[in-house]
C-alpha cells in the first residue's frame, strides 16, 4: 500500500494531452466570455446615436454588466467551492449565452440594460471558476504559462468582437453582433462532456474512483493500486470561507490583490469601452478605431502569455509591477499625437500591460491560496475588482461629457496604473503564513 500525494502527482506531471484539453475548453469558455462582455464596447458609437444617448448615459449602460459581474463573481466564485467547479461553469455559462442572444432583440436602454446585467452575472461567475480549474490541473513548472494561454481566450474574444463588428456592424446592424450568441450555446453540451471536474471537489464528496481516474489521465505512468490512498495537503478551513482570505497571514496580500484588482479592472474597461469612442472624437474613422479595439485586445493576448512565461521563470508577482509602470506611462503617451505605426504599438503595449495583466493577477491570486478556497479567493478578488469595472466606463463618460483634451482623458485613466504597481510592490514583499492540514483518501 502506497500514499499518494495528489498535489505532487499534479505539480510534477508532464504536460500531457488531458492538460491540452483542459487549456483549449477553458481557453474557449474564455473566448465566449470575452466576446460577450467587450461587445459593449463595439456598438457603443451605433447604440448612442440610435437612441440619442449622452456619454455620461452611455457610461451608466455600460456599468449594467459590470455590476453583474461583481455579483456574480462574489456568489459563483465562492458557490462553486461547495458545488464544484464544473456545475458552476456550466450555470455561468447558461446565463450568459441566453442574456447575450436575448439582448439582441432589446428595444430600449432600459431592456438593453438588464440583458446586460444577466449576462454580467453569468460572465463574472465563469471567470473565477475557469482560472481555478486550469491552476489546479496546471503542472507548477507551467502554471503561470498554462494560466495566461487559457485566459488569453478573454482577450481573443474582444478581438473577435472587433472584427466581427467591422464586418457585421455597418451591414446588420448593431442587433447581430448579440444574436451570434447562439454559437457557444451550440456548442454547451460539448463543453461541458469533456471539461473535468476539481479534484479536490472529487475527493471531498467522496468520489475518489473519478479522482483516480483523472490522476491517472494526468500522468499515465503512475500505477494506482486498489490499497492505495490519496492524500492532499490544503489549508485548513476553520468557518466561513471569505473569513479564511483574511487567516493565517493572509489578510493583507489579500487586501493588496483587491486594490491592484481594482485599479487594473478600472484601466481595463475604461480603455474598451471608450477607446474607440475617444478615437472617433479625435477624427479617425468608425472602422479605424474599432481595429483599435482590436489591437488592445491582441496586445492583451500577447502580453497575458508573455508575462506568464516571466512569472514562471522569475517572481509573477514583481512582473506585475514592472507591467503596471508600463501600463501607466503607455496609456498616458496615447493622449498625445502619434504617428499611425507608433500609436499602434502604444495602444499594443497599452492592452499588454493592461488587459494582459488582468489575466496575470488571476494567475497570481490562484496561487495564493489553497484549493479549498480558490474559488473564493478568486471570487472575491474578482467582485471587488468590478467595482473598478463599473467605474472605467462611467469616468470615460464623465470626462467625455466634460469635454477635456485628449490629453487629460488618457492621463486619468493611466493614474489607477501606478496605484496598482505600488499595491503589488507590496503584496511582493509581505510576508505570508499558511495554515495546512493533510487529509487521506481511500
Amino acid at each position: 500500500m502506497r500514499e499518494i500525494d495528489v498535489h505532487q502527482v499534479i505539480d510534477n506531471a508532464r504536460f500531457s494531452r488531458f492538460h491540452g484539453s483542459v487549456v483549449a475548453l477553458c481557453a474557449l469558455l474564455l473566448i465566449f466570455d470575452g466576446y460577450d462582455l467587450l461587445i459593449f464596447g463595439v456598438v457603443l458609437p451605433a447604440i448612442m446615436l440610435e437612441w440619442g444617448l449622452t456619454p455620461l448615459q452611455a457610461g451608466a449602460l455600460g456599468s449594467y454588466a459590470l455590476f453583474g459581474m461583481m455579483f456574480g463573481a462574489l456568489v459563483f466564485g465562492t458557490l462553486a467551492d461547495k458545488i464544484g467547479r464544473k456545475k458552476g461553469i456550466a450555470i455561468c455559462f447558461m446565463l450568459f449565452s441566453t442574456a447575450t442572444l436575448v439582448n439582441g432583440f432589446a428595444s430600449n436602454p432600459t431592456e438593453f440594460g438588464i440583458c446586460r446585467f444577466i449576462a454580467g452575472l453569468g460572465c463574472g461567475g465563469l471567470m473565477p471558476n475557469a482560472v481555478a480549474l486550469m491552476s489546479e490541473y496546471a503542472p507548477k513548472r507551467l502554471r503561470s504559462t498554462l494560466v495566461a494561454i487559457m485566459f488569453s481566450g478573454y482577450s481573443l474574444g474582444g478581438v473577435l468582437a472587433a472584427g466581427v463588428g467591422i464586418y457585421m456592424l455597418p451591414q446588420y446592424g448593431w442587433q447581430s453582433l448579440f444574436f451570434a450568441a447562439v454559437v457557444p450555446l451550440l456548442l454547451l453540451p460539448v463543453i461541458l462532456w469533456r471539461l473535468p471536474e476539481s479534484v479536490g471537489f472529487l475527493m471531498r464528496q467522496g468520489q475518489t474512483k473519478k479522482a483516480r481516474r483523472i490522476l491517472q489521465e494526468i500522468d499515465p505512468a503512475l500505477a494506482l493500486g486498489a490499497d492505495d490512498t490519496l492524500f492532499m495537503a490544503d489549508i485548513k478551513g476553520r468557518g466561513a470561507a471569505v473569513l479564511e482570505l483574511f487567516r493565517d497571514g493572509r489578510a493583507m496580500r489579500t487586501l493588496f490583490l483587491w486594490v491592484a484588482f481594482f485599479c487594473c479592472l478600472l484601466m481595463v474597461y475604461a480603455l474598451s469601452s471608450w477607446l474607440p469612442k475617444m478615437m472617433a472624437s479625435a477624427g479617425y474613422s468608425l472602422g479605424s478605431s474599432l481595429s483599435f479595439l482590436l489591437v488592445l485586445n491582441a496586445g492583451g493576448m500577447v502580453g497575458a502569455v508573455f508575462g506568464g512565461w516571466l512569472g514562471d521563470r522569475l517572481s509573477l508577482s514583481k512582473v506585475l509591477v514592472v507591467f503596471f509602470i508600463i501600463a501607466a506611462v503607455t496609456v498616458t503617451l496615447l493622449g498625445f499625437k502619434s504617428a499611425p505605426l507608433l500609436l499602434y504599438l502604444l495602444i499594443f503595449v497599452a492592452g499588454g500591460t493592461t488587459v494582459g495583466t488582468q489575466i496575470l493577477l488571476y494567475a497570481v491570486t490562484a496561487q495564493s491560496y489553497g484549493q479549498s478556497i480558490r474559488s473564493t479567493g478568486l471570487g472575491w478578488a474578482s467582485g471587488i475588482g468590478r467595482n473598478g469595472a463599473i467605474l472605467g466606463p462611467l469616468l470615460g463618460g464623465a470626462l467625455m461629457g466634460m469635454n477635456l483634451p485628449l490629453q487629460l482623458n488618457f492621463m486619468a485613466f493611466a493614474v489607477p496604473g501606478a496605484v496598482a504597481a505600488l499595491a503589488m510592490l507590496l503584496f511582493t514583499f509581505s510576508p505570508q503564513r499558511r495554515g495546512v492540514e493533510t487529509v487521506a483518501y481511500p
